[in-house]
């Protein structure tokens, strides 16, 4: 290996948080989704508590594909960083000629 060096767990790590945000933000849609609002009782507060909750389920919803993008994105990263790694190091390998002296 070259010494461009990364820990190799941090793009592992950083796909775990956001894998893990993306569960998380589908099992709030998912609540919201089945909120019951008529245990509030009035008729315009039900509406309300409904409305509130599919407003944020649609946010929630965009928070987890962003998420998922993101854990997209972090692969890619990761194999790109892993491949110019192998590159440099094999670079690194390949003997370099010496400037010729007098020239």
């Amino acid at each position: 290996m070259s010494d461009l060096r990364l820990e190799g767990t941090i793009f592992e790590d950083l796909r775990k948080t956001f894998a893990t945000v993306t569960d998380r933000m589908d099992t709030a849609r998912r609540t919201l989704r089945g909120t019951d609002g008529t245990a509030v009782g009035e008729h315009q507060l039900v509406d309300a508590v409904h409305d509130f909750a599919d407003d944020w389920g649609y946010g929630i919803k965009q928070l987890a594909k962003h998420t998922q993008d993101a854990v997209k994105m972090i692969d890619k990263i990761g194999k790109s960083f892993e491949k110019l790694d192998l590159d440099l190091a094999e670079s690194l390998k390949t003997p370099k000629s010496a400037p010729k002296k007098g020239s």
